[in-house]
């Protein structure tokens, strides 16, 4: 009896392992990303007056501030949007090999600025942190969860959920999206930083 319950506990255990676990290059990809693009973030605001902080180059245009914010608050939402939607829903492991072919696709797309988007309404600016060092503050502790997400969990490929622009995209992919979203607002701080107008550092 004891061998017999043995056994079925090891295929009741080796059931609930995931479809599809994250093998090692494909999680150093997401996380070399997540690394990257939040230190080009955090480089790009580095060191400006609140004068440049708060420079906007013209009134439909956001400033280095509102950038900012917008990274910050994207990276609750986004990383919200994987925990509580995309890996609550069940596992389709019979698609990851579709999902798959989307994954170098991912960031090109997310990064192209001569491709405009409308930011949702909760994630629009509107001056909740008071000052500079409480929005980056912010956002560190944020991209630490994702970052914390990324490494522990197995089964990253084997959830799916809607994407606004691809059909649907994995968790894992999903995560790379949030970073590709940094990279996207980071070059829009370096655009606000090269305009003309922006003001002389002193």
């Amino acid at each position: 009896m004891k061998l017999r319950a043995l056994i079925l506990l090891s295929l009741a255990i080796v059931t609930t392992v995931p479809a599809d676990t994250l093998d090692n290059a494909a999680r150093k990809v997401l996380l070399d990303s997540l690394q990257q693009s939040s230190s080009r973030f955090l480089d790009s605001v580095k060191g400006l007056s609140a004068e440049q902080w708060n420079y906007k180059p013209g009134p439909d245009r956001w400033s280095v501030a509102e950038c900012a914010e917008h990274i910050a608050l994207a990276e609750d939402f986004l990383r919200d949007v994987v925990e509580s939607k995309v890996l609550t829903a069940p596992a389709t492991p019979e698609k990851i090999a579709e999902r798959k072919a989307n994954d170098d696709k991912i960031l090109p797309m997310i990064t192209n600025r001569t491709v405009k988007a409308t930011a949702p309404e909760p994630l629009v600016p509107t001056r909740k942190f008071a000052t500079p060092e409480a929005t980056l503050s912010h956002f560190r502790e944020s991209r630490e969860k994702t970052v914390a997400l990324a490494k522990n969990r197995n089964d990253l490929r084997d959830h799916a959920g809607p994407n606004p622009v691809f059909k649907e995209l994995d968790a894992y992919q999903w995560l790379l999206f949030l970073s590709g979203h940094t990279m996207r607002h980071t070059a829009q701080i370096q655009e606000v930083k090269a305009d003309a107008g922006f003001p002389k550092s002193r």
